[in-house]
C-alpha cells in the first residue's frame, strides 16, 4: 500500500512587510545593550545571510486556525474529495491562535478541532489533533499520517502546517526579521495502484545541549516586561547544529528508500535561511563524495515569504505543484526530498515519489 499526496493548498497572507520596514526599529543584544551598528547596515547584512527581502503577515482578522482552514479548503478541492471522508486532521503549529494585540497563545480547543469546525465536518470518526514539533511539524504530521494509513487505522488524512509568528516576535530582536505567517495543507491517502508515494522517512530529536536553541524569553529591551515572552533563537547554535545534522538525516532517508542521490529531482527544504539551505545541499552531496550540486534542484520561497515555520514546506510544495515557480517543474515519477529542522531540536526528512 502506498501513501500519496493527492491534493495541496496554501494560504499566503496579504500584508507585505519589507526589510525597509525594520529600519526604524531599535535593536538590542541579548544582554540588553543597544546594538551600535546602523540599522541600514543591520538590514543589509540580514538580507545577505538569509536571502529574505520581504515577508508576509496575517491581517488582524486572521488567526492561525483561519489560515489553516483556508489552506485546507484548497487542498480538499485539489484532491476532489468529500471532507466527510477524512479520517484524521493533523495540524502542526507552535503557538496556536495568537489574537491580534495579544501575546498569549490559545490552544483550547485544539487548532485541528477549530479547523474541523470551520470546515463543517460532522463525521465523529474524523479525529482532529495538533502536534508540536517545531518547524518540522508538517513533515512529522505526514509521517504520522503515513503510519496510520499503513497500519490500516486511516485511509485519508488532512495534514496542515500553520503559524502566525509575527505575533510572538520581539521587535527589538534582529531575529524578528526572519519570521512570517502562513499556512499550507495537503491530503494524504492510501492507494494500492500506484508507484508514487512515500518511500522512506528519517526522524531525529536532539534534546540535551540543543533543547533550548529556540525558546521563549523576555524582550531584549532592557525595560521589557519580564512576564511577557517572545520567540528567541540562538542563531549561531541553530546554524551549526543544522549544517551538521540535516544532511546526515537526508542521506539516511535516501538510503532507506533505496534510491540514488542522482535520482533526486527536487529538495523541498524548510525555508529558514537561504545560506543554510544551500549549505545543506552542498554538505549532502559532499557525503556522497561530490562537490558538484545539480542546478535547479532547490526551489525557494524565503526571499519574499520569509520563515513561516511549519508552513514553509507545504506552501512551497503547493506553489511548485501549481506552477507558481515556472523554473521548477514536477513530473510523474520524480523523486523529491522534504526536510526540515527546528525547535526541540528536531530533524526529519521524507523521500517521496511524485
Amino acid at each position: 500500500m502506498a501513501t500519496i499526496i493527492t491534493g495541496t493548498g496554501s494560504y499566503i497572507p496579504n500584508i507585505i512587510k519589507t526589510n525597509k520596514d525594520f529600519i526604524g526599529n531599535t535593536f538590542y543584544a541579548e544582554n540588553g545593550e543597544r546594538i551600535p551598528t546602523p540599522n541600514q547596515e543591520i538590514v543589509e547584512k540580514f538580507k545577505d545571510i538569509t536571502g529574505i527581502y520581504e515577508r508576509r503577515y496575517a491581517g488582524e482578522e486572521m488567526n492561525t486556525s483561519d489560515m489553516a482552514t483556508e489552506a485546507s479548503k484548497l487542498a480538499i478541492k485539489d484532491a476532489g474529495i468529500d471532507p466527510e471522508t477524512i479520517d484524521q486532521i493533523i495540524v502542526a503549529h507552535n503557538f496556536g491562535n495568537v489574537v491580534t494585540g495579544s501575546i498569549q497563545t490559545d490552544t483550547i480547543p485544539a487548532i485541528a478541532s477549530r479547523v474541523k469546525n470551520q470546515l463543517g465536518i460532522h463525521n465523529p470518526n474524523c479525529v482532529a489533533y495538533d502536534i508540536l514539533f517545531g518547524c518540522p511539524g508538517w513533515i512529522q504530521g505526514v509521517i504520522q499520517a503515513d503510519a496510520f494509513i499503513k497500519s490500516g487505522m486511516a485511509k485519508r488524512c488532512l495534514v496542515i502546517g500553520a503559524e502566525t509568528l509575527s505575533r510572538v516576535v520581539d521587535s527589538h530582536d534582529r531575529d524578528s526579521m526572519i519570521f512570517s505567517d502562513g499556512a499550507g495543507a495537503c491530503i494524504v491517502e492510501a492507494d494500492n495502484n500506484t508507484d508514487s508515494g512515500i518511500l522512506a522517512a528519517s526522524v531525529q530529536s536532539h534534546c540535551i545541549d540543543e533543547a533550548y536553541y529556540l525558546y521563549l524569553g523576555k524582550s531584549y529591551h532592557p525595560e521589557g516586561d519580564e512576564n511577557t515572552r517572545y520567540i528567541k533563537m540562538k542563531g549561531r547554535k541553530v546554524y551549526e547544529y543544522a549544517i551538521k545534522n540535516v544532511p546526515i538525516a537526508m542521506k539516511e532517508c535516501i538510503e532507506k528508500a533505496g534510491v540514488d542521490i542522482k535520482d533526486i529531482k527536487k529538495f523541498f527544504l524548510h525555508q529558514a535561511n537561504e545560506k543554510m539551505d544551500e549549505g545543506f545541499i552542498k554538505a549532502l552531496y559532499k557525503l556522497y563524495g561530490t562537490r558538484e550540486v545539480p542546478e535547479n534542484v532547490m526551489p525557494m520561497s524565503i526571499h519574499d515569504l520569509g520563515n513561516s515555520s511549519v508552513a514553509t514546506i507545504p506552501t512551497l510544495y503547493d506553489m511548485v505543484k501549481h506552477g507558481k515557480y515556472p523554473e521548477h517543474q514536477l513530473h510523474k515519477g520524480d523523486i523529491v526530498i522534504f526536510a526540515s529542522v527546528g525547535a526541540g531540536m528536531n530533524i526529519n526528512a521524507i523521500c517521496y515519489r511524485v
